[in-house]
């Protein structure tokens, strides 16, 4: 079947940014503990969280998208990036933030393929919660249920059951019926 539309998450997707996650993961723990808040052992996106309710997002933001900025400068194009463009609308939908996924397109020479762009920081929620989905589809002027979501998650595919759209595995995804 085609789809009137594709969106992609971008890392592990479209390319593979060059981020050590444990390194992230440390750094952040140091700026919650800079602010006086214990991180225990929670892993880098519960500490996300947890940097929402105390009060610190902004301060774990930044930490977090230096890092994803840097990575994407130097990120890996994947396979399914040689597939674009595409004969129909094509968004990108990621938990990275959009600066860095905007980053990693225009790297790639990709954003002229892309239209709107969603990170964990453009909109109110992030995957799974299908408000960054929906707010692409929108934009491109499309409904849910004509639209695949490819993404090599289990919160991709959890996100696009939520959206009400198809979802793809990436390492799965035929492009060839998409080619413009």
């Amino acid at each position: 079947m085609t789809h009137d539309a594709v969106i992609y998450d971008l890392d592990g997707t479209l390319v593979r940014l060059a981020v050590d996650w444990d390194t992230v993961a440390e750094d952040v723990a140091t700026v919650l503990r800079d602010r006086n808040v214990d991180p225990r052992s929670r892993g880098l996106w519960d500490m996300l969280t947890l940097s929402s309710e105390t009060g610190h997002r902004d301060a774990v933001e930044a930490a977090i998208t230096d890092y994803e900025r840097t990575g994407a400068r130097d990120s890996e194009r994947l396979p399914l990036a040689d597939g674009l463009p595409h004969s129909v609308p094509v968004g990108v939908c990621s938990l990275n933030a959009e600066e860095a996924c905007r980053e990693a397109l225009a790297v790639h020479d990709l954003d002229s393929y892309v239209g709107p762009v969603v990170g964990r920081d453009t909109v109110g929620s992030s995957k799974p919660d299908p408000e960054g989905l929906l707010a692409i589809a929108d934009e491109l002027g499309v409904v849910p249920e004509t639209t695949v979501f490819v993404g090599d998650s289990e919160s991709d595919a959890t996100a696009a059951r939520r959206a009400g759209m198809a979802f793809e595995w990436a390492s799965e995804f035929d492009q060839a019926r998409y080619r413009a």
